[in-house]
């Protein structure tokens, strides 16, 4: 069946498994976290693995999911990072007759009609739940709930909010820690103006983020590699910026193929418009498809996570360069 928020509060108690699945991977994350919080799973009952050990380790999953705990209390399988090959062996698990565990699968942007989804949405049973990342106005009553509501700010003034909303939304986690530190910022004044969030937002790398993002898509090198310096330094997570990298060529997607432009502050506007001229739908979809293996490359290898991000950025940005003067040549 295909779940909203409100049904995963009230239903997480009573079903088999769960997918969680979409492009808002902090999203993801934080469901998974309010599941073994809710269910209060303990440390020794979480079993969690990675889709690509799903084949290898099936006769674990089995064992240990369809038996009791040692230490009392609920199991939990977690398998993250799934995808539509995986479809199978997870069917197999999750409709097993002797399944005594809680089973959590989450995964990125899946199709409709594919293999993981139309095995959870049509079960009753089982559970969809999407993680979309958020949009102008579900950001904009997030930032109020999260500020207002429960950070007790009485005001936010608009030029604070629309900086805001252009700023964050590609991942809930980031947006989460974000306000946590503007509600400590301004506390004792109750108050959230545009001169309190641009002094807060390089805590978050927003600031050099938008300088690493919007100039490596306009092909501006030495500015991208500054802005990755900078965030680097600042112990920005590489993983976090190939979400984010992932969020923005997914933006310039849809505003190339369907013309749709997402909300810009006017200090990025320009290097986007170039950017949207620059890449063809088909040079974004090939970067979408390198982001994602670059994501299970920095899991499985265990390669230096800072010198892979550098490199795939300098590629990137050099590879928009040269799109650039093509484009002009012709």
């Amino acid at each position: 069946m295909k779940w909203k928020e409100s049904d995963f509060n009230g239903g997480i108690e009573k079903i088999r498994a769960v997918l969680i699945y979409g492009p808002d991977a902090g999203q993801v994350d934080e469901y998974c976290d309010r599941a073994i919080e809710k269910l209060e799973i303990e440390k020794d009952n979480l079993i969690s693995i990675d889709s690509d050990e799903l084949r290898e380790k099936q006769d674990v999953l089995f064992a240990e999911g369809c038996s009791p705990s040692m230490f009392g209390g609920r199991k939990m399988l977690m398998i993250s990072n799934a995808g539509d090959s995986d479809a199978k062996y997870i069917s197999d698990l999750v409709t097993h007759s002797g399944l005594c565990a809680t089973v959590i699968i989450t995964a990125g942007d899946l199709r409709a009609g594919g293999g993981l989804r139309t095995l959870f949405e049509s079960d009753d049973a089982l559970a969809a739940l999407a993680c979309y990342t958020d949009d102008a106005r579900s950001l904009a009553a997030l930032i109020r709930r999260e500020l207002s509501a429960s950070a007790g700010i009485q005001q936010i003034t608009p030029d604070a909010m629309a900086y805001m909303t252009t700023h964050l939304g590609g991942d809930r986690g980031i947006t989460r820690g974000f306000l946590a530190k503007i509600a400590l910022y301004v506390d004792d004044k109750k108050i959230v103006e545009l001169d309190d969030v641009e002094k807060c937002l390089p805590d978050t790398g927003a600031a050099n983020t938008d300088d690493y993002l919007y100039s490596l898509t306009a092909g501006h090198i030495q500015q991208t590699m500054l802005a990755l310096d900078r965030l680097l330094y600042d112990n920005a997570e590489p993983n976090m910026l190939i979400r984010m990298l992932d969020t923005h060529f997914k933006k310039l997607l849809t505003a190339v193929v369907a013309g749709q432009l997402p909300r810009l502050f006017w200090k990025v506007a320009e290097k986007f418009n170039q950017a949207m001229k620059i890449w063809p739908e088909s040079e974004i979809v090939a970067v979408l498809c390198r982001l994602n293996e670059l994501e299970k490359q920095l899991r499985t290898t265990g390669m230096p996570a800072e010198i892979l991000l550098r490199d795939f950025s300098l590629k990137l940005a050099m590879r928009a360069m040269k799109l650039s003067v093509k484009r002009r040549k012709i």
